[in-house]
């Protein structure tokens, strides 16, 4: 099925004015993404939009001074957003919490007030090995917070990688969970971290979320995360960095060799995701986003966490497999939590589709108006499943 320009007028907005507006971004790129940088909040304005003298090497909104955790935190507490829920988060278990944005503001104070403690500074590099739990959410805005630059690393990687990571990061602490839950099991991360740090000199510190009891610490090395927030401050400023300051290295899957750390910068990283989100959702104060990624990938990075919290959205969080404990998980918490926009890969979208029409039918999705697709392309028979059974025949597609 084409999506023609036809659609697309219906739908969103006239052709005429997205190819004027793409015109406008090619002919005058400074005044374009000079207006495009005024989504965030900045505490001090650029002096060059753009520096592209050592390209491919660019720097963005040089001279500018910022904070991605004030962003997506402090300026919605300001505006009247305090209540609005940040995110709405359950496990495969039926656990569910919901942090609005204020509840959150305060766990990400806390946390930063913990990670000083621990002697963590502006620069210093945060090695996150976490669960898909609101924690890590809080670990990556509370380590923005005070300059120091995280390193998520999907929790679904080995003993050898995970150290791998964090000796190329040279990171100083590491933050944990005692256990992942996942298909009925639980995968013990704790155990994971205790090898990989066998080989990791630059680690100073250890800090485990607990969600059962048991768990083993090491004496001097290992923290609590309870226990932390027990001793922290309510509020920590959030330091002001230039645009350029790198907000956190990610690395390739290292499928194709050596695993390679890219280095997101603050600036240019915010502007990119705030406004991408704006474009292609066309999103509302209404909106339930439910972004299956894991954050240990660029899109959970940038579209669970960095770019619907910096537009004071609600996100979805979910932990487990999208096809456990039953077939409909998705779709049970669609209906359950009236989701508006759903955004998953062809992989998941072939592996549900394989169950049948039944297990959607079960459920009224009703609250969807768009749906997304994330990863590799997506092929015309998940595509159409996906249009016609999920989404009914009225919800876009759109392809990322």
């Amino acid at each position: 099925m084409q999506i023609g320009e036809g659609f697309l007028k219906e739908r969103y907005v006239p052709m005429q004015a997205f190819r004027e507006e793409r015109g406008r971004s090619i002919e005058n790129l400074g005044e374009f993404w000079a207006e495009g940088a005024k989504v965030l909040d900045w505490f001090k304005t650029w002096e060059e939009v753009l520096d592209d003298s050592k390209a491919p090497f660019f720097r963005w909104f040089v001279g500018g001074t910022l904070n991605a955790s004030y962003n997506a935190l402090d300026r919605h507490i300001k505006s009247g957003r305090r209540n609005r829920a940040a995110i709405i988060w359950e496990s495969e278990k039926g656990e569910t919490r919901t942090l609005t944005y204020y509840e959150l503001y305060m766990e990400v104070n806390r946390f930063a007030s913990a990670l000083k403690n621990l002697g963590v500074g502006k620069g210093d590099r945060v090695v996150t090995y976490m669960p898909l739990v609101p924690e890590v959410v809080m670990a990556m805005l509370a380590s923005a917070r005070i300059g120091a630059i995280h390193s998520v690393v999907f929790s679904g990687f080995s003993a050898e990688a995970l150290a791998t990571r964090i000796n190329d990061a040279k990171a100083k602490v590491v933050i944990t969970a005692d256990y992942l839950y996942r298909r009925g099991k639980k995968l013990n991360l704790k155990g994971i971290v205790d090898k990989a740090l066998l080989e990791t000199p630059s680690v100073e510190s250890v800090v485990v979320l607990r969600r059962e009891g048991n768990v083993n610490m090491v004496e001097g090395r290992d923290y609590d995360w309870s226990e932390l927030l027990d001793g922290a401050e309510r509020y920590v400023e959030p330091v002001p960095v230039e645009s350029n300051h790198p907000l956190f290295i990610l690395y390739t899957s290292g499928t194709t060799g050596r695993p390679k750390g890219i280095v997101h910068s603050t600036g240019g990283y915010l502007v990119h995701v705030a406004k991408t989100m704006q474009w292609a959702w066309g999103i509302t104060e209404s909106d339930l986003f439910w972004n299956t990624a894991d954050v240990g990938w660029i899109t959970g990075h940038s579209y669970l966490v960095y770019g619907p919290l910096t537009l004071g959205l609600t996100v979805m969080m979910y932990e487990g497999a999208l096809n456990y404990p039953k077939p409909d998980r998705p779709w049970e918490l669609i209906e359950k939590h009236g989701v508006t926009i759903f955004y998953t890969a062809p992989t998941a979208i072939r592996m549900l589709m394989r169950y049948g029409d039944e297990w959607v039918k079960k459920h009224g999705l009703s609250s969807l108006r768009l749906l997304g697709s994330v990863g590799e392309p997506i092929n015309p028979t998940a595509w159409k499943w996906y249009y016609e059974v999920v989404g009914g025949k009225r919800c876009p597609i759109i392809d990322t």
